[in-house]
């Protein structure tokens, strides 16, 4: 029956024509329950579904039909007769328009950005606010909103719209962490650029506004002074607050391993034989290169006497490892001496060392530690004999000779740090047969690595294992079985070089971090003068070793107050 019922009241809505929805409502009285279906026009009927409700009572009905825009009521007639003057005061055309406002002083960004601020505190009271658009290519803003909205917005268009006082748009920035020289030339060189390349796009009054920038800096305070329009000066202060950031810093350890050990033996018989009776008589000599003190020293130091300088002792004491002699010396007749000798030798080298250092993100940093030591380049030495008084002199060059850390770290936003290093040891050695001068090892590193953060990498290395084996012997003597041992000197070395290094980088993006790595550090080497200082200054029992405070102590503020000397 109500399915029925609301059929009728949709064909009598629809018969009635162009007589309306107030000649059905006449027909009806005050408290007789109706049906109405109800056109809307300039609205959506869902819309005014929520404010409508609240005026029907439990007992009505109060439906939108969306493919329609309709909407359906059944209450008392009464109340449906109010509901419908309520629907088509609402069901009326929109006001609402779009304007264009040019402006000849103003930025249109800037001030799209002001009222777009307080459109908004308007659209958190409840009152809605209007549509504002910038045009940057005419400077011009688009206003869309009812007839009120706009007008209010043009007013305040046009009171933004006026021109600036000479030198009133003048800011000085002082900056926190970027320096404030290389600062200014980047920015300078963004607004020539922005100039350049935009103006021709640009209206007059924008293209004009970044021949008016001045920027300078102070290096003192580390400041910026900034005069431009208000929307370049804002642009700028985006580009300030982007640039002048806490950069982070890598704190980087290097280890460098090395360890070098060598074994060496030698064996060998030299000989030698001669007749000491005087006259023109033959000799016999045995004496190979790197054997030590030669034979014929040690027979004619035994021939000499006990004499301190030339005795045999005195040369024998230049042999190195065990060397016996075995012979028969006379002062006239046959001599004839031998002398074997032998010596074995080994070392060990360890070396470890751990350089350190901190830098910012993309700045290069180095370490170095070592000493500068003077090699001889050149000399004169007067040998002529009538060329006046001429001094002899030696050209002297210092190098520096250590240990040298160079890189320049890059971190990247997945965390990853791209380093660039350059790393260097160079000691002094022991000189070699031939040199002139003094002899340095030198360990050189040049390559571009990617790491984690606190990842330890290998950087490169070097494993060198060398076999020497030399034989000095007699022609034809020195090659007979058994007997040839006694005619030839033998040496045989093997040297192993273990060479590596290794790098670990970590991120300090933080406070935090930084005080990290420097409260280990610096633990570390107190740790190590505390334990100097245990057993004090010997010969200066009152006397205690210097020591670094404890973190504690550092940390502490000192006391500010103002002491004048008043009790």
């Amino acid at each position: 029956e109500a399915d029925r019922a609301l059929a009728d009241v949709v064909a009598a809505y629809l018969a009635a024509g162009d007589r309306g929805d107030w000649d059905q409502m006449e027909a009806c009285l005050a408290d007789d329950i109706v049906t109405q279906v109800i056109e809307v026009q300039n609205v959506e009927a869902a819309q005014l579904v929520p404010i409508l409700r609240p005026l029907v009572p439990q007992t009505g009905h109060l439906a939108a039909y969306p493919n329609g825009n309709m909407l359906i009521v059944s209450d008392r007639a009464a109340n449906v007769e109010r509901l419908l003057r309520i629907i088509r005061r609402m069901d009326q055309t929109s006001d609402e328009e779009i304007e264009v406002v040019s402006l000849q002083n103003a930025s249109a960004s800037e001030t799209v950005r002001v009222l777009t601020a307080l459109s908004q505190g308007r659209t958190e009271a409840g009152r809605p606010g209007p549509t504002l658009v910038a045009d940057d290519r005419t400077n011009s803003i688009l206003v869309g909103g009812d007839k009120a909205a706009r007008m209010r917005m043009r007013g305040l268009i046009a009171h933004l719209d006026t021109p600036l006082e000479a030198g009133g748009n003048t800011q000085v920035i002082y900056l926190s962490y970027a320096n404030a020289e290389n600062l200014a030339t980047i920015l300078k060189g963004h607004v020539t650029e922005t100039a350049q390349t935009e103006g021709a796009q640009k209206a007059p009054t924008q293209s004009q506004g970044y021949t008016d920038v001045v920027i300078l800096h102070e290096p003192d305070t580390n400041a910026l002074v900034v005069t431009a329009p208000p929307k370049v000066m804002r642009t700028l202060q985006n580009i300030i607050e982007k640039l002048d950031i806490r950069r982070a810093q890598v704190h980087v350890e290097a280890i460098i391993a090395e360890i070098t050990s060598s074994n060496s033996a030698e064996l060998g018989v030299t000989w030698a034989a001669g007749d000491t009776s005087g006259g023109d008589n033959p000799a016999a000599l045995t004496n190979f290169p790197g054997s030590g003190v030669g034979i014929g020293q040690i027979a004619g130091a035994a021939a000499s006497g006990d004499d301190a300088a030339t005795g045999i002792g005195s040369v024998l004491s230049q042999a190195a490892g065990v060397s016996l002699g075995f012979g028969r010396i006379v002062d006239s007749g046959t001599s004839f001496v031998g002398l074997l000798r032998a010596l074995s030798g080994n070392s060990t080298t360890n070396i470890l060392s751990t350089p350190s250092l901190t830098t910012m993100d993309n700045e290069e940093a180095e370490i170095k530690v070592g000493q500068e030591v003077p090699f001889l380049t050149g000399s004169f030495t007067n040998t002529g004999g009538n060329q006046g008084n001429v001094n002899p002199f030696q050209t002297i060059q210092r190098k520096e000779v250590g240990l040298s850390l160079k890189l320049t770290p890059q971190i990247s936003d997945s965390n990853t740090i791209v380093m660039n290093i350059a790393q260097e040891v160079s000691s002094l050695t022991q000189g070699s047969q031939g040199a002139v001068d003094l002899i340095t090892d030198k360990r050189t590193i040049t390559t571009s690595v990617v790491a984690e953060s606190n990842e330890i990498i290998v950087l490169g290395g070097l494993i060198d294992e060398r076999v020497r084996e030399s034989q000095q012997r007699v022609p034809l003597l020195g090659s007979i079985p058994l007997l040839g041992q006694l005619f030839r000197y033998d040496t045989s070395s093997k040297e192993k070089r273990n060479l590596m290094v290794f790098i670990k980088p970590s991120i300090l993006r933080t406070p935090g971090d930084s005080s990290y790595f420097t409260g280990e550090k610096y633990r570390f080497i107190r740790d190590m003068q505390e334990g100097h200082r245990e057993g004090g200054i010997y010969l200066l029992p009152g006397e205690r070793q210097p020591a670094l405070p404890s973190l504690d102590a550092t940390d502490a503020v000192p006391d500010d107050t103002n002491d004048n000397g008043n009790d």
